[in-house]
């Protein structure tokens, strides 16, 4: 709690502040840092945060007298604390003051209304993902009427509040001593009508557009990670807050590499001579290849690293490895001249070997 900011100083209000200038000073935050003003801006994102979180405990006079006595401990109003799950809940909670500064209030419309989410997919491959790399994508999606400005009435008309409902959207009607609530037969629960549709969109609000997006992947991104671009979803009918899109990224298969995190690991087939010898071998990375040095002595199945040769860290701290898997590949054949002096190295070592290359048993070759 005691990272938290004093709410008073997010919101640029003095400790005295009555209710109408707490609440201007609230409303010209909400516009400057509306997520709809500043999409994919998480910074902008984190203070329309905080400051509906200062709002929320300032305007009530029962957590405003707590906070000023106790702070934060005694307002008891983490995020979550709040009462807010996400940024939708906020629009919710203060619908009349969003309503008033976008223009969505009115009628039995609510302000936190938005649209749906859409997601599309993005293929990149693993140099891309290595690099970070900004892809240009397409996606259609519903987007407001350029005719009716997404009101849905013809230019010079409006939307009017249904008179069967009152504009709440819901109708009241008893059953026995109960009072039931139900959704307004003639509005359809909008709380609104429109008597003069527009020609370009039929009354809906909505129309469809290609959109053309840069899209900025950073480098480390794996495999199945998401991106959010806020406010690029589909735009809801009427008016409201459009949803958010979210991209998929898939990253291609490399032949060369196992990816483990930020680790690569690869193959590096060597012979009997050079594991007992030691040598210096050529192994793959995303930049290259790269010699790597074999001590004298090393066994099949060892692994050998070529540290910060790997995959970029998300959190910026550094890349991870190349990881080398040490394969013994014995060979098919022998020339006569191999054959002697590989004869000649088990003699010496006191091992026993086939005295001769034909036999009953064949071995049988892959074909």
């Amino acid at each position: 709690m005691s990272d938290k900011r004093d709410y008073y100083e997010v919101l640029g209000v003095a400790r005295d502040v009555d209710a109408g200038d707490l609440k201007r000073a609230y409303r010209r935050l909400a516009m400057e840092l509306h997520p709809d003003r500043n999409p994919g801006d998480a910074v902008a994102e984190d203070r329309f945060k905080e400051a509906s979180e200062a709002y929320q405990i300032l305007s009530e006079p029962g957590k405003r007298a707590n906070y000023d006595r106790f702070g934060h401990a005694g307002a008891n109003a983490g995020f979550g604390g709040a009462g807010f799950r996400d940024v939708g809940d906020i629009f919710s909670t203060f619908s009349d003051i969003f309503g008033d500064v976008f223009g969505m209030a009115g009628g039995g419309r609510r302000a936190s209304a938005h649209g749906a989410d859409i997601e599309t997919r993005v293929l990149i491959t693993l140099a891309e993902a290595s690099s970070g790399v900004t892809k240009e994508i397409q996606v259609l999606r519903n987007v407001a009427c350029g005719t009716c400005g997404g009101s849905g009435a013809a230019p010079g008309s409006h939307p009017e509040n249904c008179e069967h409902c009152g504009g709440r959207g819901q109708v009241m009607h008893s059953q026995g001593f109960l009072m039931i609530s139900s959704t307004c037969p003639v509005c359809r629960g909008e709380g609104r009508v429109i008597r003069n549709p527009c020609t370009n969109c039929e009354g809906s609000g909505l129309d469809q557009a290609e959109d053309t997006l840069q899209l900025a992947i950073p480098a480390g991104v794996e495999d199945g990670s998401t991106l959010r671009l806020m406010g690029r979803g589909e735009a809801p009918p009427q008016g409201g807050r459009p949803g958010n899109l979210y991209v998929v990224l898939r990253v291609e298969p490399d032949e060369r590499f196992e990816r483990d995190g930020a680790d690569l690991h690869t193959e590096v087939v060597v012979s009997f001579p050079q594991l007992a010898l030691g040598d210096h071998v050529a192994v793959s990375t995303l930049d290259g290849e790269t010699e790597i040095e074999i001590p004298a002595g090393t066994q099949p199945g060892e692994t050998l690293a070529l540290p910060g040769h790997g995959m970029p860290r998300l959190n910026g701290r550094g890349r991870g490895d190349v990881v080398a898997h040490i394969k013994l590949v014995v060979p098919d054949s022998l020339s006569p001249e191999e054959d002697g002096h590989l004869r000649a190295f088990a003699a010496a070592g006191g091992q026993r070997v086939n005295p001769g290359r034909s036999g009953f048993f064949r071995r049988k070759k892959k074909k």
